[in-house]
């Protein structure tokens, strides 16, 4: 039996566009053409496209998925014992950093001394300081969490502005890159991470990478913040998880 490639899209969760551009790169070329020319893609190409995302997943970058699969030397079930020891570590990594972090922070709301007006005119809807109190219960012991409360205590409406501006540019180069069909792990979206990354650097505290990636996995698992990603560009929040993550993965 063999797949369109809009039903194996619908399957995988993905795009069109992304299974085109594992065609054209060599990663996953369909076993076979329907009489028009269409590709058609049977069981053996939808087993791989499973590993192919399995390793997405993980972090790793396409040219080392293709060295991974196209290894003589390993069988599907090695890739399957491969992924299990791979996410069991990454899950055991993940959970240690939530500890240490509390579940890491996106210190927006620490120290702001604006007046209703002030905060409408900078925040829109959001309000910075709805959360204070949960942010404190949870960081107020973190160095991170005294350093942003110590920085922002002293902003002015316009840092504060300054701050949103840049956000809000880094969220709609973000969308952009989605929708141009970028990978989360090609180099214009490891880069956008990193300058996410700096701007928390240069706004709230010293993000390492490891506090970075807590971040994105937060985009995905805390509503409210999937929320705000999704009301800028829908799947935009799991895109910048996975750019982050593969931001991290390149730095190591």
């Amino acid at each position: 039996m063999s797949y369109s490639v809009g039903q194996v899209a619908g399957f995988a969760g993905i795009t069109v566009r992304t299974l085109h551009h594992y065609d054209e790169i060599g990663l996953l070329s369909p076993g076979g053409r329907s009489g028009a020319g269409h590709r058609r893609y049977d069981d053996g190409d939808l087993d791989r496209l499973q590993r192919i995302l399995f390793y997405r997943e993980l972090g790793f970058p396409l040219d080392e998925v293709a060295v991974l699969l196209d290894d003589p030397r390993t069988d599907p079930r090695e890739h399957l014992r491969r992924q299990h020891a791979l996410l069991t570590g990454r899950i055991d990594r993940l959970q240690q950093m939530a500890r240490a972090v509390e579940h890491a922070m996106e210190a927006k709301k620490m120290g702001i001394n604006l007046t209703p007006e002030e905060k409408f005119e900078v925040f829109g809807d959001f309000d910075p300081d709805e959360h204070a109190e949960e942010a404190e219960r949870r960081w107020g012991g973190t160095d991170a969490y005294r350093e942003s409360a110590r920085r922002t205590a002293s902003y002015t409406k316009e840092d504060w502005q300054r701050i949103q501006a840049l956000s809000d540019d880094l969220n709609r180069r973000f969308a952009a890159l989605l929708d141009s069909g970028a990978a989360a792990d090609s180099e214009r979206a490891m880069d956008l991470a990193e300058e996410h990354r700096d701007w928390i650097n240069g706004s709230y505290y010293f993000c390492t990478y490891e506090i970075h990636t807590c971040l994105g996995e937060m985009y995905v698992a805390d509503e409210r913040f999937t929320a705000f990603y999704e009301a800028v560009r829908p799947g935009l929040a799991v895109f910048v998880r996975d750019a982050i993550l593969a931001n991290a993965v390149r730095q190591v």
